[in-house]
């Protein structure tokens, strides 16, 4: 599985930003797929995540915030995450991530930084 994001950059607080990742390669058994984040000095934790039937699931903190959603093509699993409202506290680098029969691929992290 090969992971492409795209989105991220600089954006003032109160702006929105999206965020896309395409799933290519062995595709087939893609079951959760979603974004991750990760700010200097603090653990990796979920922005939000989407499930194969596309049941969404959000973390606390960005909840009412952000949404997620998902395409499942033939050769591709697409996911687009809107995120609005941003705060400074969002800036972080955020990944892409699939899980695949309980294997977990990573994308290359995206830089959201948010002004204040």
């Amino acid at each position: 599985v090969q992971l492409q994001a795209s989105g991220g950059g600089l954006v003032q607080a109160g702006g929105s930003l999206r965020l896309s990742c395409a799933a290519s390669g062995n595709i087939f058994g893609i079951n959760d797929m979603g974004w991750y984040r990760q700010a200097p000095g603090k653990q990796r934790e979920l922005v939000a995540a989407v499930t194969r039937g596309g049941r969404a699931d959000y973390g606390d903190s960005v909840k009412g915030r952000i949404s997620i959603s998902r395409v499942n093509a033939r050769n591709t699993v697409s996911l687009r995450m809107s995120m609005n409202s941003l705060k400074p506290e969002d800036t972080a680098v955020y990944y892409c991530k699939a899980d695949q029969s309980g294997m977990n691929y990573w994308g290359k992290g995206t830089l959201v930084t948010v002004s204040s």
